[in-house]
């Protein structure tokens, strides 16, 4: 039998305590998280991350990931130099290999899918 996993109310989906970003930039990020699934096999993870205003860069080179935004502000540059500006109920694919630098101009929150290599 499947068992199904269901993640409700994921804009009050308590957190792990918040903590320094490591690949902050600017704007002394703190960032929290909670892992809702991991698969048996650990290649693919499923939970919510939040992230205080500020820049990082990310690096995606290990793993693909897809976003969908809860709340807050944000824009994305990717290597190339072009922007998105995302928020609330937008969602991304970042593919494997994706690196580029995240602005969280309002707190963000997110549901994230994170598959390794």
């Amino acid at each position: 039998m499947i068992d199904f996993s269901a993640f409700l109310a994921l804009a009050n989906t308590p957190l792990d305590a918040f903590a320094p970003k490591s690949t902050s930039i600017e704007g002394n990020q703190q960032e929290a998280s909670i892992a809702l699934f991991t698969s048996a096999d650990g290649k693919v993870e499923i939970g919510v991350w939040e992230c205080t205003p500020g820049r990082f860069t990310a690096d995606r080179s290990a793993s693909s990931e897809f976003c969908h935004f809860i709340s807050g502000k944000l824009e994305m540059t990717h290597a190339d130099g072009s922007k998105a500006q995302l928020g609330a109920g937008d969602a991304i694919a970042l593919p494997l290999g994706w690196k580029g630098e995240w602005r969280v101009i309002e707190q963000v929150r997110k549901l994230y899918v994170i598959v390794q290599g």
